[in-house]
């Protein structure tokens, strides 16, 4: 393992594409915390986490709106799932409503996970796509399913009311769907979406706007506000810093 801090995500099986976007780890191995900038991206976390020879503990975090400035402590190490929207009904069967911006400690044998199952990201990934697989839903509401596959291939673009006319669902029942279960609009979980897809532009040293921005002054206004930096500051990433973007870069 690297002396360095290390991150590695990986997609999961096709059979949890609806519900999980990635799953990964992290590893601050230093003596030193690592101080890391947290981005908007539209993914809610289930991580397992440990310091030292501390335990692993287990936290929700719900969606973000804002950057935020984390400390990682020193000899960390961890797990992470990375759920698409639509898990936290019929995976995690709960509201995040609370949860914006925040996060809540989970039990720590949450999924019956233990010690064995965090070895190495191979042996983490075939466990918890074991516990994931015995949740899968039988049926989920096709107007939901229809919903997040049109934001996700519209990288966030589409409007509420073309997004409302294909899914034969009105807007209002959609707003109310959205603040019921994640904590905040569906205009505003698509521009934290669209945010996500002009970072991996930026990864790419495109500093200008690929997609629907109104212009450039447009465009650097809401990168500043989702990650507290204009573009070009973004695409140093200093210290690497904004891990996000690091991940990006890998790919």
């Amino acid at each position: 393992m690297t002396s360095e801090f290390y991150c590695n995500f990986i997609k999961p099986d096709q059979s949890l594409d609806s519900f999980v976007e990635n799953i990964g780890m992290f590893h601050n191995p230093a003596a030193e915390a690592k101080e890391v900038v947290i981005l908007p991206d539209g993914r809610i976390d289930l991580f397992f986490m440990k310091s030292g020879s501390d335990s692993f503990s287990v936290l929700l975090v719900g969606l973000e709106t804002a950057p935020e400035q984390r400390s990682i402590p020193p000899e960390t190490i961890a797990y992470a799932v990375s759920f698409r929207p639509l898990a936290v009904e019929y995976i995690l069967h709960t509201s995040i409503a609370d949860l914006l911006n925040s996060g809540k400690s989970l039990p720590d044998n949450f999924w019956n996970m233990n010690d064995r199952d965090f070895k190495n990201l191979e042996t983490f990934t075939e466990k918890i796509t074991e516990r994931i697989t015995e949740l899968l839903p039988e049926t989920v509401d096709e107007r939901k399913h229809r919903l997040f596959n049109l934001i996700y291939s519209s990288n966030g673009e589409m409007s509420v009311k073309e997004l409302s006319e294909k899914t034969g669902w009105s807007s209002r029942q959609i707003n109310r769907y959205f603040n019921q279960y994640f904590g905040l609009s569906l205009k505003s979980y698509c521009s934290i979406l669209r945010f996500r897809t002009s970072l991996g532009h930026i990864a790419e040293g495109k500093l200008f706007p690929e997609l629907n921005f109104a212009d450039q002054t447009h465009f650097i206004k809401e990168i500043k506000k989702f990650s507290g930096v204009v573009p070009k500051e973004l695409s140093k990433n200093k210290n690497d810093r904004f891990i996000l973007l690091s991940v990006l870069k890998q790919k």
